[in-house]
């Protein structure tokens, strides 16, 4: 399928260069809090490999934008994705990849909230904002210099009218810091600003009303579907658009009053809604993914695709050039495998300007497939469950559950649960009979899935991630402890988790720096507290270390260091004395790796210190075996992250080491991650298509909780784009079974007929919604 080149009006692709390094992000100016006056062209590396990664994904054109450190941050400048002559381009810089050379319109970034009264209200600045209140007076301020400027150059533009130009005895007032907010103010430049709450969103349109000038998005705008009369107040009768990801939410305050259907509803209420990446925060390779996401949760599929291309197009200004497939248009396009809003959906070539980009692009072989049914109106689960015991499904398509009959001789098929488990599939007639007072749900193509498993994340530990009152804290190089007593349930993200058809988490205490430190523990996400009954599947899972580069410290300053000191660590407690009881927590947990093992689980992206762990794996071994004259308790090594892992696949699966991807699909976001794979049409597959391809164990985990709502579409992505090599069941493995193997707790999988997740449409693809969800405890709980 062909469409216009996505078009992605929030990055800091070229500013913010990955791998993330300090000497290379220039993405805020943090010399002062209102900085208008700076460029964001004048930062722009076009050497930044992550442009190339981008327009992979479709990508064509980006508004690059300054961060949000400052309350007003610069100018911003809108370029497409093609460098160098390679690419069509007469020559290798910032200014040749500009979309709009002639600077029809102008761009500014201006943020509210916490991030700036974050960076400048810290104790021991003498300037601020520390409040919103500063906040507002910092904007008002600005913008009273700027209408100075304004009134000043009006005044003398009228004296000069009346005695001529040359009369004048002054020149023109000018001032090169103002001038850009000049500019805001006479109408010549597009405001975008980066503002998630009401307070801040009804401030700042007083601003707009009290100066006189437009915003043309509100950006991230968690909240923004609560109050759309608030948006329309907005000077110019014209509403801002809102700018927003699908469902990246409650990781600080300001996102946590958030709604995966607040596209839908900004939409029903004349407010246009836009997806973007804030690339590097999200890979803005993927995303037209958060487009299709806003579909699956009930944005008209028009409206969710526009949302990449001419709505955001259009607010650039540049809606009679770039975002549609037309005659006079620029040839600005993407050709899809599939149906650009499906799962795995992958560019088979991209053109600028009407210039192939991809001279040798690596196309994936699927099977063809119908476009999405566009009409077809999707309709989210809303509301609270009702928990029934008995209930019968009619109209199921399949079964996907490990060890069931999936082909039956007719279809749809009902499905009969009694006191929460599964009694019969098929047409279940008689016992449909003997069940008067069941409920009934007439679904609509129903599918019937395991439940996924969240591994990685910090659910149960973390809810507000920028918050500490609202986690657990986190390890250090001293401190070491189980996970299981800093547990916090019956929270917004394990409810979200839930709704999306993951019933079970195994999280490990944080690492004060990144990463997991300390025991892990197994429990319900649906469970209130953890004594409730069935809440704690195991309290003593695996044991967690952090290998990733911000693990140093001052004791271990270096990544050999680290290994090193475990690898000590590791020896130590194969060799205490067995009638010695352990002094710790840590030390009980190090006896239990070597002696009895319990998995140790490493969080690292690197392939080099990978390798080091293998070697240290096998040094190990030999001394186990020493030790014990038995293969019993060989070290069970997982590795959680192993973004590099896929150049060592035949080494990890020789030595029998575990991967569990997190993200799935990672990105050169740190040094440590730069060899990432990202798939077609740069390379040939992705970490997980070489990993399987090698026989190495593997499972997908998250890296942060938001993710665990999109687990089942993340295998079916590995489904779609696995050329024919991962089936179904495989695909949902991934996310579900395989995890406990690698664990060795194939005993915690669960009975297919006790745990399971029912959906109307195919689980792993985007048009569908969970309806029921069965935990195992002998209740379902049932969505309208």
């Amino acid at each position: 399928m062909l469409t216009a080149g996505i078009v992605d009006m929030h990055s800091h692709a070229g500013d913010s260069p990955l791998p993330e390094t300090r000497g290379g992000t220039d993405d805020n100016e943090m010399s002062s809090d209102t900085t208008p006056y700076v460029r964001s062209l004048d930062a722009i590396n076009p050497l930044d490999y992550q442009i190339e990664v981008i327009k992979s994904g479709g990508v064509t054109t980006s508004l690059i934008l300054p961060g949000s450190g400052n309350n007003i941050g610069g100018e911003a400048f809108v370029i497409k994705h093609a460098v160098g002559k390679s690419d069509g381009r007469p020559e290798l810089s910032a200014e040749d990849m500009l979309a709009d050379p002639d600077r029809n319109w102008r761009y500014m970034k201006m943020a509210c909230g916490e991030n700036a009264k974050a960076v400048y209200g810290r104790v021991g600045r003498d300037f601020g904002p520390v409040s919103r209140m500063g906040e507002a007076w910092e904007f008002r301020h600005a913008f009273d210099q700027a209408r100075d400027l304004v009134q000043a150059q009006d005044d003398w533009c009228a004296a000069a009218d009346q005695v001529g130009a040359e009369a004048m005895q002054e020149y023109l007032p000018q001032d090169l810091k103002r001038e850009s907010l000049a500019a805001v103010l006479r109408g010549q430049v597009h405001v975008n600003t980066h503002c998630y709450t009401v307070p801040d969103l009804e401030a700042f349109v007083r601003h707009t009303n009290e100066f006189k000038f437009p915003v043309r998005a509100f950006h991230h705008a968690h909240q923004t579907y609560l109050v759309p009369e608030i948006l329309k107040r907005n000077y110019g009768g014209r509403a801002p658009a809102a700018a927003l990801f699908a469902d990246n939410m409650y990781y600080k305050v300001e996102a946590y009053i958030g709604s995966e259907q607040a596209g839908k509803i900004l939409h029903e209420n004349g407010i246009t809604p836009v997806y973007v990446s804030d690339n590097p925060v999200l890979n803005a390779q993927h995303v037209l993914f958060e487009a299709a996401k806003a579909y699956k949760y009930g944005l008209p599929y028009h409206v969710a695709l526009a949302g990449v291309t001419s709505a955001s197009a259009e607010l650039l200004g540049l809606g009679e050039r770039i975002g549609k497939v037309k005659e006079g248009f620029d040839g600005d396009l993407a050709l899809w495998d599939s149906d650009p809003l499906s799962v795995g959906a992958t560019p088979v070539q991209v053109w600028i300007d009407g210039i192939s980009q991809f001279q040798d692009p690596v196309e994936l072989k699927k099977p063809s497939a119908k476009p999405i049914d566009r009409e077809a109106a999707l309709e989210p689960s809303t509301g609270t469950s009702d928990k029934v015991k008995s209930i019968v499904f009619t109209g199921v398509s399949k079964l996907l559950l490990s060890d069931v009959q999936t082909e039956f001789s007719e279809l749809p098929i009902n499905v009969v649960v009694k006191n929460g488990r599964i009694d019969c599939t098929g047409p279940c007639e008689d016992v449909i009979g003997s069940l008067s007072d069941a409920k009934t749900v007439h679904l609509s193509d129903g599918y019937f899935a395991p439940p996924a498993t969240a591994f990685g994340s910090y659910l149960g530990v973390e809810e507000i991630s920028a918050e500490e009152v609202t986690n657990d804290g986190g390890n250090n190089a001293q401190s070491f402890s189980a996970a299981i007593d800093g547990l916090s349930l019956d929270s917004k993200s394990l409810e979200a988790a839930y709704a999306h058809g993951v019933t079970r988490a195994i999280s490990a205490p944080a690492y004060e720096d990144g990463g997991h430190k300390g025991v892990s523990v197994a429990f319900r996400v649906n469970a209130k507290h953890a004594l409730e009954k069935h809440a704690i599947l195991r309290d003593h899972v695996a044991v967690h270390y952090p290998l990733t580069l911000d693990a140093r410290g001052d004791n271990t300053p270096s990544i050999s260091s680290l290994v090193d000191a475990l690898k000590v660590k590791l020896l130590k407690a194969l060799s205490a004395n067995e009638t010695t009881a352990p002094t710790n927590t840590e030390a009980e947990s190090l006896r239990s790796i070597v002696h009895d093992g319990t998995p140790l689980v490493i969080t690292v992206h690197k392939a080099d210190t990978i390798a080091s762990l293998i070697r240290m794996k096998s040094a190990i071994d030999a001394r186990i075996k020493e030790a014990t004259s038995s293969s019993a308790s060989l070290l069970r090594l997982i590795i959680l992250g192993g973004a590099e892992a896929h150049l060592l696949a035949p080494e990890l699966a020789a030595a029998n080491v575990s991967i569990v991807l997190a993200p799935p699909f990672p990105y050169a976001e740190s040094w440590d991650q730069r060899r990432s794979l990202t798939g077609a049409p740069l390379t040939n597959g992705t970490a997980i298509d070489v990993l399987l391809e090698a026989g190495v164990n593997l499972a997908l985990g998250t890296a942060e909780d938001w993710q665990t709502r999109d687990l089942y579409l993340f295998a079916g992505i590995a489904h779609a784009n696995g050329g024919g090599k991962i089936n179904e069941k495989e695909a949902l493995g991934l996310v579900s079974g395989n995890v406990y193997e690698m664990l060795g707790l194939e005993g915690l999988k669960g009975d297919w007929r006790d745990e399971w997740v029912v959906s109307e449409g195919h689980p792993l693809q985007i048009p569908s919604r969970i309806v029921a969800v069965a935990d195992g405890n002998g209740e379902v709980d049932v969505w309208s």
